[in-house]
């Protein structure tokens, strides 16, 4: 009987330490605010191969995981390009990365994101066709923003502001407030928030 408790106990305090762990990792996965960003390099809608560091002169960046075909990707496009508009002219350009398996959606193909950039107006759009990086940076929906600074060093992470469905009724511009603090030489807050959109669609 007390080879079983021991046993039991032995066993249960293993158990305990393997979920630990595992929600430890999990807890760990992708890029957290203070983290740096990995550099990639993806093919742009125009063929190019576009890096980070090709901006020599970026006082940091917005990367922005979005798509063709989610519905709120689409309530976010036209809010982004003005982003775009009044961002790239302080110093932080907008980086768009489709990450989504085009099997599963055909509607977020190269053709296809080559015809939406065009209609909407995106300066950056490119692919991660091998999705090698947005599971670097932990995103996992569509949109999910990470600030950058000229170091890329993660500053916010998370919506891009305070009500996908209806432009009009946003009562606080996380990504732009976020680019202010650091042009004042603060820190933004709020620096995360929860990124509402559609699921990143993976490889099976």
């Amino acid at each position: 009987m007390k080879k079983a408790l021991i046993f039991s106990f032995a066993f249960t305090l293993v158990a305990a330490v393997l979920i630990s762990a595992t929600y430890r990792f999990s807890a760990q996965e992708g890029l957290q605010v203070g983290d740096t960003a990995p550099d990639f390099s993806l093919k742009n809608v125009d063929g190019k191969m576009v890096t980070l560091a090709d901006f020599e002169d970026a006082k940091g960046f917005v990367i922005n995981f979005t798509c063709n075909t989610c519905p709120f990707a689409k309530m976010y496009e036209e809010r982004i390009v003005q982003l775009q508009d009044k961002l790239e002219a302080k110093g932080y350009p907008i980086i768009n990365i489709m990450p989504n398996d085009v099997s599963i959606k055909p509607g977020d193909s190269f053709a296809e994101m080559q015809k939406r950039a065009k209609k909407v107006g995106y300066n950056y759009y490119l692919i991660d066709e091998k999705q090698e990086i947005f599971p670097k940076y932990g995103a996992s929906k569509t949109p999910h923003i990470y600030l950058l600074d000229k170091d890329l060093v993660v500053q916010y992470i998370g919506a891009i502001d305070d009500n996908a469905q209806d432009a009009e009724s946003v009562t606080q511009n996380y990504v732009l407030d976020a680019v202010e603090a650091l042009e004042k030489g603060a820190k933004p807050d709020p620096n995360f928030t929860k990124a509402i959109g559609c699921s990143i669609k993976k490889k099976a």
